[in-house]
């Protein structure tokens, strides 16, 4: 069973990714239909919704290990999404508003994910 510290550190991280997800499915919606951008806003709409999907999962995880691997697949689908962020601004398809708002958010997402890898690594370790 999880301690009370990482479980509010999941919650925040879980309902911070979940709400990204859904900004991000917004974000799709506006590069198709205004911007008419079909390629890397589909690689976007995967990786950024995934984030969340693979949290999700962690929480019916068969093992700390199991648990660990998960929130790491998170992690790439993250960092995957602040590179689709990084190629729609610096080719000019969105304005940097737009970008810095996104970015700032998946680089929370990021962290917050990288610190519970390191807590449950931590809490695997002293099990040992």
């Amino acid at each position: 069973m999880k301690d009370q510290t990482t479980h509010s550190k999941e919650s925040v991280t879980h309902t911070k990714s979940k709400l990204f997800a859904i900004r991000i499915i917004r974000f799709y919606k506006y590069l198709t239909e205004e911007k008419k951008e079909f390629i890397i806003s589909k690689q976007l709409m995967r990786s950024g919704t995934s984030i969340g999907a693979n949290i999700r999962e962690s929480y019916f995880a068969q093992s700390q290990a199991d648990f660990i691997h998960k929130l790491n697949i998170a992690l790439k689908e993250a960092d995957e999404t602040a590179y689709w962020l990084e190629l729609l601004v610096e080719s000019n398809m969105i304005e940097e508003h737009m970008f810095n708002s996104l970015y700032t958010d998946v680089k929370e997402i990021i962290a917050l994910l990288v610190a519970s890898i390191k807590t449950a690594k931590e809490k695997t370790a002293a099990q040992t």
